[in-house]
């Protein structure tokens, strides 16, 4: 099991922010030399700490827009329901998100639309044929208010 310290927080922190930064500006940023830096994201990446990199993607290529929040509630809550929901769910690129929940519903997904005849397929197509689904609700957004990582200016 890996301690993560201070100095792995801020990597952590600065990464979310821009994972593409260069290891050297990384590493002056931390305090470290590069290769001590690169060893401690290495450590952080075998550990599962850092799972993975991603590009976020903004509307201006068509994709993103209209984030619309779903919550799904299963006819029931068994193990085997809840395996099968979530390996359906994993086929399909258009769900951003999916968590499973405590309280009123079973799942929160999260999907990203342009317009609202997007979601209408959306929901047709995928929403309504997961396996074991109860009840749908949806939830348009407004405008994002808050990002887990800065917007670029």
């Amino acid at each position: 099991m890996l301690i993560v310290d201070a100095i792995d927080r801020n990597i952590i922190r600065l990464l979310r922010i821009n994972a593409r930064m260069s290891n050297t500006k990384l590493a002056a940023d931390v305090g470290l030399s590069p290769s001590a830096c690169l060893r401690r994201i290495h450590l952080l990446e075998e550990a599962g700490t850092i799972q993975g990199y991603t590009a976020v993607i903004g509307g201006a290529s068509g994709e993103g827009g209209i984030a619309v929040i779903i919550n799904i509630t299963l006819e029931r809550q068994t193990e085997e329901h809840l395996d099968r929901f979530e390996a359906a769910v994993r086929k399909y690129p258009e769900i951003r998100e999916c968590y499973l929940m405590t309280g009123g519903s079973d799942y929160l997904l999260r999907v990203e639309v342009e317009t609202a005849g997007d979601f209408e397929r959306i929901h047709k197509d995928i929403l309504s044929t997961l396996p074991g689904v109860l009840r749908i609700h949806s939830s348009f957004s407004i405008r994002n208010v808050l990002a887990t990582r800065p917007k670029r200016r």
